[in-house]
Order: C-alpha cells, then structure tokens, then sequence
C-alpha cells in the first residue's frame, strides 16, 4: 500500500493516519497480492476516497474531507446460483466452453478434476463432451465470479468419467460413482501446455540426430518458462545436467516408479529433496539436444518405459465405509442430473447431424 500511494504521490504521511484511524482501517495492513483498491483523487491531486473490499460481503470506505478523516462499510449481498451447462468438442476444449457459456476458469476447473484421468490435448478428440453443474456468484445482482464445480461428467473417446464435490468433514474433494477420490498418485500429464511435438513412440526419427532412435516418453512442447509439476509425490533422486538431457529431474515414486523430466530451463529442486504432486520441479526450456523448447516426460515401471497417457495408475482410496450413505444421498440426485444433461446433449448433437444430412 505504501508504494501505491507513492505511485499516486499521496504522503505517507497520510496512509500512517488513514491506518491507524480506527479499527476498520487497521484491515488495510493485511492486504493481499491482488486485492483491489480504488482511488477518488481531486483534480489537484489530492486524496478524496478509497474503496476496499474486505471481503465479498464487505466493502470499507475511507474519506477525506476538510482534514477530516471517516469511515464507512457497505454491506453487499451475495448470491451463489446454481447453473448447468453441456458442450461438444470441435477444436479446442476452450473453444467448446466458450460456446457452452463457461469462463476460461471455469474450464480449467473442469479439466483439472479429471486430470489425473485425461491428458487434455493428447487425449483430447473432436465429439467428446461434457456436463457439469457449477455455481456463480453474484454481488448486489451483478456477476462476480465463479464458484466450484457441484458435479461434473466427460466423456472422452467413449469413455464416460464423472465426479461430485463432496466433503468428508475434513474439506471438498471430488468422487467418482463408486466414491473414489478423482485424485491419484499421478498426473497424466505434468504441465499445462500449448501443443505436442512428438506423441509417445519407440521408434522416432529424432530431430536433432537425423535418426531413428527409441523415444521413451512424451514430448510436451510450450513456451520457455513454462512450470513442470512433480506428477506425483517421491523424492528427487537427480536433479543435474548434461550434453543431452540439458537440465533435468528424475523422481522416485513409491512402488518402483520413476519419472523423469529433461530440457528444463531451470531446476527448482536439488537432488535428495521430497517433493508433492504438483509441486512446481522446474520450467520448461531448450537445454541439451533438442530442436526446440519443450518438456521431454518420461514414466519408468519397475525399470521398464511405459506410455504416460495409457499406463495404468494406482487406483485412489475409497471414502470410509461410514461416510459411503451419506455420499450416495448426496451424490445419486446429482449423477442423475448429470446423465439427463448427457442425454440432452446427445439429443442435440443427433439433431445437427440430421439437419447437415438433409
């Protein structure tokens, strides 16, 4: 806050007495990273009001007026709605959210629910599709933001994966039918990336080499700087660098698995260090014998390379036994809405097609 107001060459003077004026203003030491505050500055440059919303519920205003300090808080009304909405695939998942009415935010929720089950741009194909049932809220009538994601389904080169929020008395998590956690021990795909260069294949003419050679992984290819997640939690049993991995990491997971992360710009953890999934390990970059900036992923079984997007994950636990009735009371209504709004969607995909046909 101090340095806004010397951006706005208001005195700290001013600030220090605004601060301590009362109870109220003290709130304005714990300001956050991206908090907004508004200014009213008078043509002469002087300090009128600021507005700062406490929270969504609060809003506290500080005047100045004849040396005079007030203060006042607003009260809003917020309103969470509960809406629905369905898409179709035809280019991009964000292009389909966009057509469905969903935020580009809303979308990453949706996608990062299924995460551990879909890698979103190899696995993605034209024709899958979604549902879900999600909040918004709006203060004083007026959209203000997205909420969670009540329930969700997608449908993926005809497998159908679904999950509702739900929580077990220790915070919200997401659950598919059987009332298994959607999160596993891994990712399927270790960053948010822009495109793939090179899809998994054990024989890759390789690009730099001028030769067929094994490629034992997947190449995400993204822009410099890019953050790389740990796919699960293990420990770094490499972090360094050479001619031909460039900067890289390798982690041991429980249960003989290893994964191995090449081409880094930059290393954020050291050898020997445990780290949790998703947990940013480095950024994405150019280092060692590559054509280009990307991510080189590898997945390593119990010394054997597997497929990252097809290997078989451990299964996530179950819900307790005792909180199972209490999750199918909740979550059953909620599955049902889901497969109607899939139906719905099948409806009108069928009605398209005819109407091209004719």
């Amino acid at each position: 806050l101090s340095n806004i107001f010397d951006s706005l060459n208001l005195s700290q003077s001013l600030l220090y007495k605004i601060i301590h004026f009362d109870k109220s203003t003290k709130q304005l030491t714990k300001i956050y990273p991206g908090a907004v505050i508004s200014f009213d500055i008078s043509d002469q440059g002087e300090f009128k009001k600021l507005k700062y919303n406490i929270s969504e519920q609060q809003e506290l205003i500080v005047s100045l007026e004849d040396s005079e300090i007030s203060t006042s808080t607003i009260e809003h009304d917020v309103e969470i709605q509960v809406q629905t909405s369905n898409g179709v695939i035809t280019n991009s998942l964000f292009n389909a959210g966009k057509n469905a009415g969903l935020t580009d935010s809303m979308v990453m929720k949706l996608a990062n629910i299924f995460a551990w089950d879909i890698d979103f741009v190899l696995d993605i194909r034209e024709g899958d599709s979604f549902s879900l049932i999600y909040e918004k809220i709006y203060q004083d009538g007026v959209f203000l933001r997205d909420g969670k994601i009540i329930a969700a389904s997608f449908s993926n080169q005809g497998d159908v994966y679904k999950a509702v929020a739900f929580d077990d008395g220790e915070g919200y998590s997401y659950y598919n039918p059987e009332g298994r956690n959607m999160k596993k021990a891994f990712l399927r795909a270790p960053l948010n990336f822009s495109y793939i260069s090179s899809n998994f294949n054990p024989k890759r003419f390789h690009p730099v080499q001028k030769r067929v050679k094994p490629h034992r992984g997947i190449d995400y290819a993204a822009p410099v700087g890019t953050p790389v997640y740990a796919a699960g939690d293990g420990s770094v049993i490499r972090s360094s660098y050479d001619k031909f991995n460039g900067n890289h990491v390798f982690i041991q997971h429980p249960n003989g698995i290893t994964t191995k992360y090449l081409h880094f710009t930059k290393r954020n953890v050291k050898q020997g260090q445990r780290v949790k999934q998703g947990q940013v390990i480095g950024t994405v970059g150019a280092t060692g014998l590559v054509s280009g900036a990307h991510l080189h992923y590898e997945f390593v079984l119990n010394g054997v390379h597997r497929n990252p997007r097809t290997v078989e994950l451990p299964k996530a636990s179950p819900l307790a036994k005792n909180k199972m009735p209490e999750y199918l009371k909740f979550a059953t209504p909620l599955f049902s809405q889901l497969e109607s709004l899939d139906v719905n969607q099948i409806a009108l995909q069928d009605e398209k097609v005819t109407k091209k046909e004719s």
